[in-house]
């Protein structure tokens, strides 16, 4: 059983995400970085869909009631366990009752926890991501409780693989969106030619940016969105839909992110720089 001691400043169960339910209404979710996610769960040997923690810019202090192996990928954490200092991306045993603390994400923004087998809360149509009101909760709440099956004995094929700063990168690959014939030559040349930031207004549904570019006018019918679908507002404010975006929206979708370039903006913090690069 995991306990959490302190939460953090955003820390949730997430997995690779939660299929056919979108004409449901209900978003995929799953972990912001799937390339981290995958990583983790690799290292310990688990099933591509084990679940694990997502740590968001701060992290929480957990304790391990039963023995496992753990693994930190993605962002690096400042995160001690019983006082040992741990290196991101590298497989660790965990003694029954030892304690994890964790400070700040240093670079990028999530983190990922996994331990051996994955965390084994309810599972909510397919899926143990949390995102309410398909999970009681948006997040891990204080004195909450994961169960997880105890393992002593595990010898991983690797121990260690070298930390990636792909994070960093700042440019994204993107297609064009169902409505891209809508944007003029001049819109074109500012989509491509303009370095955006991300502005205050992110999350694990979408992120703005900035600065706002020439709007779109035209009336288009609601239609369905993706993970990474770029909307462009009437007034010029570019919407990136994040893992827990809406399945529709009104907004003329100009731009659809690729799986690689979905995983780099789920890293992105505010004031951080992007590029729109063509894929076509």
């Amino acid at each position: 059983m995991l306990r959490i001691h302190k939460s953090g400043f955003f820390t949730s169960v997430q997995d690779r995400g939660r299929f056919n339910y979108r004409h449901f209404g209900v978003p995929v979710s799953g972990a912001m970085d799937q390339i981290a996610l995958n990583r983790a769960n690799a290292l310990l040997e688990n099933d591509p869909d084990a679940a694990a923690l997502e740590i968001t810019m701060q992290g929480p202090d957990l304790e391990f009631t039963e023995p496992t192996f753990l693994v930190l990928s993605g962002a690096p954490l400042e995160a001690r366990l019983e006082g040992e200092v741990l290196e991101m991306n590298r497989v660790y045993p965990v003694p029954a009752g030892a304690i994890l603390t964790c400070g700040h994400v240093l670079e990028g923004l999530r983190t990922y926890l996994s331990v051996r087998g994955g965390f084994l809360s309810e599972s909510k149509l397919g899926s143990r991501s949390q995102y309410y009101p398909v999970t009681p909760e948006r997040s891990l709440r204080k004195e909450r409780t994961l169960p997880y099956e105890a393992c002593q004995e595990f010898s991983p094929k690797l121990l260690k693989v070298s930390s990636p700063g792909y994070f960093k990168e700042q440019e994204l690959q993107v297609f064009p969106g169902p409505d891209f014939d809508l944007l003029t030559e001049g819109q074109i040349q500012q989509v491509f030619e303009i370095a955006f930031s991300v502005s205050k207004n992110h999350d694990r549904m979408a992120c703005q940016i900035e600065p706002a570019i020439e709007g779109i006018s035209t009336n288009v019918i609601t239609s369905a969105t993706l993970p990474g679908t770029v909307q462009l507002t009437p007034a010029g404010t570019l919407i990136v839909l994040m893992r827990d975006g809406q399945t529709t929206g009104g907004y003329p979708r100009i731009l659809q992110l690729d799986a690689r370039s979905l995983d780099l903006m789920g890293q992105k913090r505010f004031g951080d720089q992007i590029r729109f690069r063509r894929a076509w």
